[in-house]
């Protein structure tokens, strides 16, 4: 079982530090400019920061649930992949949107398309598996 689910569990744990390296930087963005909880308003500087953050972390469960559920449903390989592109894209996001709002767009658009194919890799994954366990269809086997 544990070979089924090595490469997902590794790019859970890389999503994780990402999101905590994330959050850390909130926190040193809070000491440079002063600002103490639970403010989350001050320098344009700051604001980027702190919203990279949160917009990073309401994703979060997103990706996971759909990283699962295509590596589970459909190939774990190909979910782990593309869970690190997802992974990727997001520091790239969070960079990006430190800077400036404008150099977000590129890495969100990027991460949003890798989340649109895990979403059809788990909805492809999981209809296989319900007309082959319920109707008996084995849509693989129909292709070949």
């Amino acid at each position: 079982m544990l070979d089924q689910i090595h490469l997902l569990a590794a790019v859970t744990v890389l999503g994780v530090l990402e999101q905590a390296y994330f959050f850390l930087q909130v926190i040193y963005a809070r000491r440079a400019f002063g600002i103490s909880p639970p403010k989350i308003s001050g320098p344009p500087e700051f604001e980027r920061v702190f919203r990279a953050q949160v917009n990073s972390s309401e994703y979060f469960p997103i990706f996971l649930a759909l990283l699962w559920q295509a590596g589970l449903f459909f190939h774990q390989g190909l979910a782990a992949a593309l869970g690190l592109l997802y992974l990727c894209s997001r520091y790239c996001y969070f960079m990006g949107y430190r800077t400036s709002s404008s150099e977000r767009l590129a890495p969100m658009y990027f991460s949003a398309g890798v989340l649109w194919i895990l979403l059809a890799a788990a909805a492809l994954g999981i209809s296989r598996f319900f007309l082959s366990h319920y109707v008996g269809l084995d849509v693989l086997q129909l292709l070949t």
